[in-house]
This record gives C-alpha cells, sequence and structure tokens, in this order.
C-alpha cells in the first residue's frame, strides 16, 4: 500500500490517533484493495456473509434492498471517501435484512476485514465511529424512504436531477433512464414519460444515455 492509499485510510478512519501501533498495523495489514467494474454486484446476507468494511478510493457504489417482487430500492450512493458499514453486517448484530452492493462506476475500495474491524471496535474510539456512521447511512435510509413515501413522483425526479448536476457540477447527466430508475425506486416507463414531460416543458434536452439540464429555475419550481 502507497503512501497515497494510506493516508485516505487515515483520513477516512478518523479515530486513527486514538490506535496504539498495533492497532493501526493490524488494521493496514488486513486491508485490500479490490477493483470493481460497472455492474458488478456484491451482496451482503446476514446469515452467511460478510463482505467488510469498505472505503470508496475511486468511482461508486449503491447499496439497496429487493421487494418481494424484485423491485430495486436504493437506500443510498457512495464516492470518494464514503465509508460502508451495511457491507460488514457481521458487525452489526441487529441488522437482520439482505443488502446488496453495485458498482455505478468502475470503482476500486479499500476492503477492510469484518474480524478484524470489530476487533479494533474494542476501542472505544472506533466503536463511536461505527456506529456514527452506521447512524449517517441509516439517515439516508430514512431520507429515501420519506421520498418515495411522501413525495411526489415529478419532484423526486426533478430533485434527483439538481442533485445529479450539482454532485457533478455539469448540467449533463450521463445516466439511462432505467439507471435513474433504479435510483429512485421506480419503474423504467414512468422515468421515460416523467422526462419527456420535462422535455415537452423545455426543462431538459434528452439524448441516448444523457439528459441536458436547460432550464434549472423550472426544475426548482417543481420542488
Amino acid at each position: 500500500m502507497d503512501s497515497k492509499d494510506k493516508q485516505l485510510i487515515i483520513k477516512t478512519l478518523d479515530f486513527w490517533d486514538k490506535l496504539n501501533e498495533r492497532e493501526r498495523e493490524y488494521i493496514l495489514n488486513n486491508t485490500v484493495t479490490v477493483n470493481y467494474k460497472k455492474g458488478d454486484s456484491l451482496s451482503t446476507n446476514y446469515e452467511n456473509n460478510c463482505i467488510g468494511i469498505f472505503i470508496v478510493k475511486s468511482g461508486g457504489v449503491r447499496t439497496y434492498i429487493l421487494s418481494e417482487d424484485g423491485r430495486e430500492v436504493t437506500l443510498y450512493r457512495l464516492y470518494k471517501g464514503d465509508v460502508c458499514v451495511l457491507s460488514a453486517s457481521c458487525i452489526l448484530e441487529n441488522i437482520t435484512f439482505d443488502v446488496f452492493i453495485e458498482a455505478i462506476e468502475d470503482s476500486e475500495v479499500f476492503l477492510i476485514n469484518s474480524m478484524v474491524f470489530k476487533n479494533i471496535c474494542e476501542n472505544i474510539y472506533a466503536q463511536n465511529y461505527s456506529y456514527r456512521i452506521t447512524v449517517q447511512r441509516f439517515s439516508d435510509v430514512m431520507w429515501a424512504m420519506q421520498q418515495i413515501l411522501f413525495m411526489s413522483f415529478d419532484k423526486r425526479l426533478a430533485s434527483f436531477l439538481l442533485d445529479e448536476s450539482e454532485r457533478n457540477k455539469n448540467d449533463v447527466i450521463a445516466l439511462t433512464h432505467e439507471e435513474i430508475a433504479a435510483y429512485i425506486a421506480s419503474a423504467r416507463e414512468v422515468v421515460s414519460r416523467m422526462l419527456k414531460y420535462f422535455e415537452n416543458e423545455g426543462y431538459i434536452q434528452l439524448s441516448r444515455g444523457k439528459i441536458k439540464i436547460t432550464n434549472k429555475e423550472k426544475l426548482k419550481e417543481i420542488l
């Protein structure tokens, strides 16, 4: 592991200075770099699988759950420097549901062995960090559920497009209708119809695999 990678891990694990040298080496010696292509999936099942703690080095991943009829509900997305704790459900013993993880871009992540991290969490500062990250992620989950349950679809879609534009600092959003549907827990056909409506109203311009926002103010008026 080079010094740049080490510094990203140290920066992300903000309890690092509370560890002794042995504990620091224990983490570094049990952290591997894993590469995923866009669309690669990893699933965690609380009964028989525990992947470990993810730190995103580059790219992006999303966590989602599946309904009984196979519909995907995205819980949250993570990018460089973000941490995924739901990928280590054996550490969070009260998690009793399946969580799925998918690379939404070509991605590189640091994977910390789950049992190693569990042992490190005997340190109260590491334990507090784990709980804090878990609370943050469940806050993301509650936000996603609130949007699905209480926000009309046109507002959800407008909010998503504006958020993507702000995150990427670009008015062109390189996502397919199917990808957007997965992110906002809808059907592709519903997304396509609403995007076409937005285009007819002059808010956006559609092209193959891309959406260009042409009138942000009108999109904001929907919210």
